[in-house]
């Protein structure tokens, strides 16, 4: 299973914001600085997310985002079902199936099988989880969080 570009951002970018030991306003630059990716990018992943619930934005010369939800109530898997479009990892999961062999084959029993697997792995963990790892001090070395 391979998560889209915007889910990837997605999680950095609650991963930047949850390593704000004050809860400290950041910009889209610091996050598109700190990660070198495309501020372009962040621009539609930081919508979505404050739309969502996530993230809180301030408008304005001081403006920015903070995390709006405690990194303890966002969990992971919850949080890539919500930013992957489609979890379809072969064609007879998508609504637009024109395998031939959809009704004879058993190939989508089992990749629904790993599929729930993987979400249930990322069902057990939160974002504070991520941030709060023992390898915090490197995380935050990295961001070039202070």
């Amino acid at each position: 299973m391979r998560i889209t570009r915007f889910t990837d951002y997605s999680l950095r970018v609650l991963i930047y914001l949850a390593a704000q030991e004050d809860g400290r306003l950041s910009t889209i630059q610091e996050i598109a600085d700190s990660y070198d990716i495309s501020k372009n990018h962040l621009m539609k992943v930081v919508h979505q997310l404050n739309q969502k619930g996530y993230i809180a934005t301030v408008r304005g010369k001081n403006g920015g985002m903070r995390l709006y939800r405690d990194p303890q109530d966002i969990n992971i898997g919850a949080l890539v079902r919500e930013t992957e479009e489609e979890l379809s990892i072969v064609e007879c999961f998508s609504r637009d199936n024109a395998c031939k062999i959809t009704p004879a084959c058993s190939l989508r029993g089992m990749f629904g099988e790993a599929l729930q697997a993987f979400l249930c792995v990322l069902d057990k963990y939160t974002l504070a989880e991520v941030v709060q790892s023992k390898h915090r001090p490197e995380l935050l070395r990295l961001l070039q969080v202070m």
